[in-house]
């Protein structure tokens, strides 16, 4: 059972939310927040949490703060970010605090429902596109919290965890990865471990956008 709590400041949207998500048998909606500090405080006072839908513009603690302050506390949790913005800027920024994706909020009810599933299990979910614009964004912004790192090859990681690691930024699976390479999911899986291990990164998110930020910076 996957347990979702569901985070937007239009009531409106979080009972309709409530409703549409509940209806699968293998979720179920643990409660609904009115800002991120709030879904923040419900994941503290020990409510199951696995993954927070967020939305992105909300008063007081939005989505983009929301996704820092639950990933810094609870990097375990799954944050994915629903909007009805298509706004590239927060949408990056809240990849780079630790959210796993992002939907619209117009897309089909069941395409919800999967990304919530796909987060849960540890996958990233984030359209070509903003993968594109990513690479833009980071390889143009002026911010100097991330370090500009070295190619690949600098940090001791195999060609094969190389390849894993481009993999990983495109969106695709473990078990995707495993078919493309023919590999089990298994070793797949130690692969991974090993890369965090090596770059000193927390989690599939952070290994997307540090292959995309190297790709940028060394003109690839």
């Amino acid at each position: 059972m996957i347990h979702v709590l569901i985070t937007d400041d239009d009531p409106f949207i979080r009972e309709s939310l409530k409703l549409i998500i509940g209806l699968d048998e293998n979720i179920t909606i643990v409660g609904t927040c009115m800002h991120g500090e709030e879904a923040l405080h419900v994941i503290q006072s020990g409510t199951k949490v696995d993954v927070v839908l967020m939305d992105i513009r909300m008063p007081i603690c939005d989505g983009v703060q929301g996704t820092l302050l639950i990933k810094q506390a609870y990097p375990d949790v799954a944050v994915l970010i629903l909007t009805t913005f298509d706004d590239d800027e927060f949408i990056i920024q809240a990849l780079r605090n630790g959210a796993s994706g992002y939907l619209l909020k117009n897309i089909a009810p069941d395409r919800i429902i999967q990304g919530i599933k796909t987060v849960q299990q540890g996958n990233l979910l984030i359209h070509p596109d903003i993968a594109k614009k990513l690479t833009t964004f980071i390889s143009h912004s002026p911010t100097k919290t991330v370090e500009t790192p070295k190619p690949l090859s600098g940090f001791g990681l195999t060609p094969t965890e190389q390849t894993v690691v481009s993999k990983i930024s495109e969106g695709l699976s473990n078990k995707e990865i495993a078919q493309e390479l023919f590999l089990s999911e298994g070793t797949v899986k130690n692969y991974i471990t090993e890369i965090l291990s090596k770059l000193n990164l927390r989690d599939r998110t952070q290994i997307a956008i540090f292959y995309l930020k190297s790709q940028s910076n060394t003109g690839a």
